[in-house]
């Protein structure tokens, strides 16, 4: 899915930030942006197509020879946040869910797979449970302290564009020379890169402000 939305930013570089969690992925535009004359059909359109298609594309890099069984398929919407402070509110809503969720899904398939429980019985056992409840399940039966999953479940993946070192080989040779040598070259590009990290904070806006700069 990360692998997807890179590529989506990639093609699309009007994207100033992605935030991705489970099935879904969503894709910040500059407040300037006048990308297709601002249409939203094509905004839409382009984002879903380029992400369906690199998720076929790059399927066997993940999964090897394991097969695709059926054609993917996603949906999306396009919204205008009419100020900094509601995009904030979105991503800090978003990064919320993606904690209620797996949280939700640690605990039950912690009952299902070693408890023995069947996914009704664990259901019925999470009904009504608060976040207290969950963390007392998770570390007094199974000895499991949630703070301690890997943070890309708990937080989610931020994906920003940052300067990232390449390194290649490339032959240089001089015009009176026949064969060129090979020489090991370092190329700074900027590539979206994931991060794992809390959104729902002020840290992360303060440290990244040109995400919402003004004349983005």
């Amino acid at each position: 899915m990360t692998k997807c939305a890179q590529t989506v930013m990639q093609e699309l570089e009007d994207i100033v930030i992605a935030y991705g969690q489970s099935d879904e992925y969503s894709f910040v535009f500059k407040r300037k942006s006048n990308w297709f004359k601002r249409r939203a059909s094509k905004f839409m359109t382009l984002v879903v197509s380029q992400f369906a298609s690199s998720y076929v594309f790059y399927w066997r890099n993940y999964f090897g020879d394991q097969p695709l069984l059926y054609p993917p398929g996603f949906d999306g919407r396009v919204v205008v946040y009419p100020t900094n402070q509601t995009l904030k509110d979105y991503l800090s809503w978003r990064q919320a869910d993606c904690h209620i969720n797996n949280l939700y899904n640690t605990v039950f398939w912690a009952l299902v797979q070693q408890s023995g429980l069947t996914p009704v019985q664990a259901q019925r056992r999470l009904q009504g449970t608060v976040t207290a409840d969950k963390n007392e399940i998770l570390f007094s039966e199974f000895n499991i302290n949630y703070n301690n999953e890997p943070v890309m479940y708990r937080k989610g993946t931020v994906l920003l564009w940052q300067k990232v070192d390449e390194v290649m080989t490339k032959e240089v040779k001089l015009p009176a020379e026949v064969e060129g040598e090979q020489k090991v070259v370092t190329r700074t590009r900027m590539k979206p890169a994931p991060l794992h990290c809390d959104v729902i904070g002020d840290a992360f806006w303060k440290e990244h402000p040109e995400i919402l700069d003004e004349d983005s």
